[in-house]
């Protein structure tokens, strides 16, 4: 994507597809706010309409496309290769890589396998949906793939925007009995050394100069 307009056309897209609010964001690599401005601007009808739209003016935010990556799986390995590598620096062995749903997983797996770790996954809450009302239910671990309880683990995604997501997922550990050690991301909006007590690596970060 190359554009506002481009991101525009892809929040009506996903609107017609019936996705949440949450999944939105993720697809488009920006936060809730964003992505319910780029449905607005749309003029898509969204699934629900509990979340203010913000004014353009109210908005902070920065489009990450990282699909060039993402496309090609030597890519994806390479990335992967180097996120592994930052967590190297954390000196510790652990047993267990976690990936946050949905573009986490895929490169949560290429990390447990260069790190040679079980594989779990993480669906945050912004992609679930309670259909009685429009409030959005828990997050959820994946029962495909390996538990998380007595085990410590490093977290993976895509994306940092607001640190809520990863902020849900290292609670969700640790309250289904896990220990989150480190968290790892391709590139961080932030720009936090740390979310919950966790440290965080970031192969990116991107810094606003107002």
């Amino acid at each position: 994507m190359k554009n506002v307009d481009d991101l525009i056309a892809s929040a009506a897209e996903l609107t017609d597809q019936n996705l949440s609010k949450g999944t939105i964001a993720d697809e488009l690599n920006v936060s809730r706010e964003t992505a319910s401005w780029l449905v607005k601007r749309s003029g898509a009808v969204p699934r629900d309409t509990s979340q203010r739209i913000p004014d353009i003016d109210d908005l902070q935010d920065v489009h990450i496309d990282w699909s060039a990556v993402g496309e090609d799986s030597n890519r994806m390995t390479a990335i992967a290769m180097a996120m592994t590598d930052l967590l190297a620096n954390h000196g510790r062995d652990i047993d267990l890589t976690v990936g946050i749903e949905k573009a986490g997983a895929p490169i949560a797996s290429l990390v447990a396998s260069e790190l040679e770790t079980s594989f779990a996954t993480y669906a945050p809450s912004k992609h679930q949906r309670v259909e009685a009302d429009t409030q959005e239910s828990g997050g959820a671990f994946s029962r495909n793939f390996a538990p998380v309880h007595g085990r410590e683990c490093y977290i993976v995604d895509d994306t940092i925007t607001s640190g809520t997501t990863m902020r849900e997922t290292i609670e969700a550990i640790r309250s289904d009995g896990g220990n989150p050690l480190a968290c790892v991301v391709l590139v961080d909006k932030q720009g936090v050394d740390e979310l919950a007590d966790v440290p965080v690596y970031s192969l990116f970060q991107v810094i606003q100069i107002q």
